[in-house]
């Protein structure tokens, strides 16, 4: 059986990716971080998902690095910005270098499993204000990856061009949890509604005649 570990954060985009990894006939190790995130509610999605499905799970604790990393998903002075990505404020919601990090770690693991894919859920709405979410940057990291030892990994990134509701609209029927995944910047029991993160959430299923299922739980 193919062998893959992927990096669910518990957001909608990596869920859909697990189930997709799934689908496709991989076994699969799922692996998160705590980096000091305001919004860690989305690490309970995480867990609570790969118990469902059966499949292992590993948190690691990296939260030294919000003292780091300064953006508004990490620092506890710097408010977490509302409404639209074209706002030049939405830049403070960069964590530099995340995707980079977790994608080194994830390839160690994976090295060390045997597996042969990382996967990772960026997608066409992380929109250019995310620099390492964009094509260009996946495809250069993957070559320093697949040189990086003996046993060969790639990243896996199907996603990339596929904006949210896309996502939601290609796997439906996969029949995913969706009500078990989180979107919002911001911690609480219930999406703030205001950010741009749970906007976008909200349009995409908007545009799948559908009820976000999260919303429908609560």
């Amino acid at each position: 059986m193919k062998k893959a570990v992927i990096v669910l954060s518990g957001w909608l985009d990596s869920t859909v990716l697990l189930y997709k990894l799934i689908d496709e006939w991989y076994d699969v190790c799922a692996i998160n971080f705590f980096y000091g995130q305001k919004h860690s509610k989305e690490l309970k999605c995480a867990e609570h998902i790969c118990k469902k499905m059966g499949v292992e799970y590993t948190l690691v604790d990296i939260s030294f690095l919000k003292k780091l990393l300064n953006s508004a998903l990490t620092k506890d002075d710097i408010d977490i910005p509302e409404w639209h990505y074209q706002a030049d404020t939405m830049k403070m919601t960069v964590v530099p270098n995340r995707n980079m990090i977790f994608a080194s770690i994830a390839v160690g693991y994976a090295q060390s499993i045997w597996a042969t894919i990382v996967a990772l859920g960026v997608h066409g709405g992380d929109h250019e204000i995310y620099p390492d979410c964009r094509e260009d940057f996946m495809q250069k990291l993957n070559k320093a990856v697949e040189i990086s030892d003996r046993h060969k990994v790639s990243l896996y990134y199907p996603l990339i061009h596929m904006d949210k509701s896309t996502i939601v609209n290609v796997w439906l029927h996969l029949w995913v949890d969706f009500a078990k995944t989180w979107t919002c910047y911001k911690w609480g029991e219930i999406p703030c509604g205001k950010c741009w993160s749970c906007m976008e959430r909200e349009e995409a299923f908007k545009k799948n005649w559908m009820k976000d299922p999260l919303l429908a739980s609560l």
